[in-house]
């Protein structure tokens, strides 16, 4: 435990900030965070921050609007008590979905929640797989974007699985599909296994913001164990579409890893009812405890211990993103 580095927990997911400060020996810093009778957030810092190393833990996850304000109530309070430097800890970046004007008369939200957090005291953000990469040039402050791809590879190795394919959900995730399933040929090639890793694409169109159609496929899946990867699983609907139309396209099983399970609405019920085998998501969202048999946590928490660590003593994270 280091005197200088002070880890603090918002209400959005406390279990989730515990972990992360067990990973590194710490202990969270004593903070009470409370309502007023009409709903305002009041804060108080019960330690000394003075001149201190503090990193801020709060996933903006459902309710989004709640914990975005009372993660910037509380920067605002650190930066007033004279800190050296305030990072906000952001397992899940809310609003990352919308990131440019694809029609008229809409917001930039992504950019808009950035000026606030800066604005609000952070001199730094933490984040894990952020919906689209050019997020990080919204902002005016470093960035630091995890992934949870190596955490996700070792968990589908440990899977044993012969002919492997890869399928992203949408073309949008061609890019991502590609790079796991390089990330998984390398990982057989270290264990002696031979075998080409393919990757394929669920080639849809969105009827509605929670409504998807699977039209096609995109590359051979037939007598193949597919693997789809995605950031966020919301409704489910990409997923479970997806997967009924890798099955009738041949596809021995198919299971999802997704770094983000926000679950809306019955989106687990629809995933229990699918003919996906299981999904992989991690803890940067707390899950509600009947979310069904084929939901599996990979905690990402000693991940992102090892990455404040690492800025906290001014080292490279790079290597974190090989999962070494």
């Amino acid at each position: 435990m280091d005197p200088d580095r002070l880890i603090f927990a918002g209400s959005g997911d406390p279990e989730f900030a515990y972990r992360v400060a067990e990973s590194l020996g710490d202990k969270l810093g004593r903070m009470s965070v409370s309502r007023f009778p009409d709903g305002e957030v009041s804060v108080k810092v019960e330690v000394n921050v003075r001149g201190r190393d503090c990193f801020v833990i709060q996933p903006t996850c459902p309710p989004v609007n709640e914990n975005l304000l009372e993660l910037m109530i509380i920067m605002d309070a650190l930066r007033r008590s004279s800190v050296y430097r305030v990072t906000a800890v952001i397992p899940y970046y809310a609003y990352a979905r919308q990131d440019r004007k694809d029609q008229p008369r809409v917001p930039i939200t992504a950019k808009l929640v950035a000026n606030l957090l800066a604005r609000a005291g952070a001199d730094r953000v933490l984040t894990m797989d952020l919906h689209a990469g050019q997020v990080q040039g919204f902002f005016d402050i470093p960035v630091d974007n995890l992934t949870a791809a190596p955490i996700f590879a070792k968990t589908v190795m440990a899977l044993s699985l012969d002919g492997l394919v890869v399928a992203s959900p949408d073309v949008g995730g061609v890019k991502k599909a590609r790079s796991f399933a390089r990330r998984l040929e390398r990982l057989r090639e270290e264990k002696g296994e031979v075998g080409r890793v393919d990757f394929a694409v669920v080639d849809k169109h969105r009827k509605s913001p929670d409504e998807v159609a699977a039209l096609s496929i995109i590359g051979d899946v037939e007598g193949k164990h597919v693997v789809m990867i995605d950031d966020i699983v919301s409704t489910g609907g990409s997923l479970v579409e997806g997967a009924a139309l890798l099955r009738e396209q041949g596809a021995v099983d198919v299971v999802a890893v997704v770094t983000h399970p926000i679950l809306a609405g019955d989106a687990a019920a629809k995933i229990e009812a699918s003919s996906l085998e299981g999904l992989f998501v991690t803890d940067t969202i707390p899950l509600h405890e009947d979310v069904g048999g084929k939901i599996e946590v990979c905690s990402v928490a000693a991940l992102f211990g090892a990455a404040i660590d690492a800025i906290y003593r001014n080292r490279s994270i790079s290597k974190l993103f090989d999962g070494s």
